[in-house]
């Protein structure tokens, strides 16, 4: 991706060095369960961090210096949400709405957001609560290492799904949603979360489609996307941490879902062809 000397997002939040407090793994959730959550991208924090336990200290600021590998790369995360930006501001305003610009938070290791404590092993996540994006940019080396996923538009997509819930937030879909969970039993309210992940997919593809038409893609950026979705897909993390599938407890999509849904909005290019909640076939 051709980002250089393109416009920074001044919404960025820099946590990185700063102690946000211990995050003890407890409340019922066993070892392997976190292991594979830390797998995800998106975790919905209204599932999993509000079962963290909140025992908190007051953040302390620490002297670590930024290596300029992560100077780097933060200056390539403010341009890629500086794109979202654009590109969500520009698709509410054909729809006759303002979008809210949403803060990217760099935190590491561990942060506290308005939904509570979140440790690393969550991996990118978006807070409703608080309209905020959080990433240890450590995972990117997660991404490349453990996923086989390198490359920077695989990065990009990265906030472009986190910032496609907070679009969905803004449209209202995320409450409704939430509300629909706590009244169903867990296997429909698992489902629902694939539909809001596999939307969030296809709005990252829309987003992938503005940078193109802007030419700023390079030959393979879609290619390193799309096998960041397929290396991400319930299907993939369970069989690798636990050996076998149970697609009952799927909460992202399968590899082939999460593909086809950015595939999509990257194609179309139009968000009436992102109702995931109305397909039959996902």
């Amino acid at each position: 991706m051709r980002w250089r000397g393109e416009r920074q997002s001044t919404n960025i939040e820099d946590r990185r060095g700063m102690s946000a407090g211990r995050v003890a793994v407890g409340g019922g959730l066993g070892t392997i369960v976190i292991m594979i959550l830390a797998l995800l991208f998106g975790v919905n924090p209204q599932q999993l961090l509000e079962q963290l336990p909140s025992d908190q200290q007051p953040g302390v600021q620490s002297s670590r210096p930024q290596s300029a590998e992560e100077e780097e790369l933060k200056q390539f995360v403010a341009v890629v949400l500086a794109k979202s930006e654009d590109v969500w501001s520009e698709v509410f305003r054909k729809n006759g709405r303002q979008y809210r610009e949403p803060t990217l938070v760099l935190f590491s290791n561990q942060v506290r957001s308005a939904c509570g404590m979140a440790g690393a092993a969550v991996g990118p996540f978006y807070c409703p609560a608080d309209e905020k994006v959080y990433i240890d940019l450590a995972f990117y080396e997660q991404l490349r290492r453990e996923f086989s996923a390198p490359g920077d538009f695989a990065q990009a997509y990265v906030v472009a799904h986190e910032v496609g819930h907070h679009v969905q937030n803004l449209m209202g879909i995320n409450e409704r949603v939430s509300g629909l969970q706590r009244r169903v039993p867990e296997a429909e309210a698992n489902q629902l979360s694939v539909r809001l992940e596999l939307q969030a997919d296809f709005f990252a593809g829309m987003f992938a489609r503005y940078v193109q038409n802007q030419g700023l893609l390079e030959a393979g950026d879609v290619e390193e996307a799309l096998r960041a979705a397929s290396a991400v897909g319930d299907d993939q993390i369970q069989r690798r941490t636990t050996g076998y599938v149970v697609p009952d407890s799927f909460t992202h999509g399968t590899s082939e879902q999460r593909l086809r849904w950015f595939r999509k909005g990257y194609e179309t290019g139009d968000m009436r062809q992102g109702d995931t909640f109305g397909a039959q076939n996902l």
